[in-house]
């Protein structure tokens, strides 16, 4: 387990020295610090692309592969995900905010008719 930033006396956490967030373990913070260093330990070779988690590297390159290993209603994703369907046609959408950009553009809906 990683090393925590409590001391045996006190509840302290680690805190970002750049933007205050605070942490319980060094370790998250080491991987928080990536975030504004800009290090990128995680590089794709196929297109140099580089990332600071490793998940985010394996999600990559499932753009390269093609690979959708997930199934839902007959539909495959490449992400895990809950779905949302559209209320209109009832297509579904594993992220929010593809549904909005699908009502959108296809069924010519804006934030403006919601009122």
């Amino acid at each position: 387990m990683g090393e925590h930033c409590f001391k045996p006396s006190t509840t302290t956490p680690c805190t970002c020295p750049v933007c205050g967030k605070t942490f319980k373990l060094k370790v998250d913070l080491s991987k928080h610090m990536r975030i504004h260093t800009g290090e990128n330990l995680y590089c794709f070779g196929d297109c140099g692309k580089s990332f600071n988690r490793k998940w985010a590297l394996a999600a990559h390159i499932q753009i390269h592969t093609g690979e959708k290993p997930f199934n839902y209603c007959g539909k495959s994703f490449s992400q895990k995900g809950t779905l949302t369907a559209c209320d209109v046609c009832g297509e579904s959408f594993t992220r929010k905010s593809n549904l909005l950009i699908h009502v959108k553009h296809i069924h010519n809906r804006g934030k403006q008719d919601e009122n």
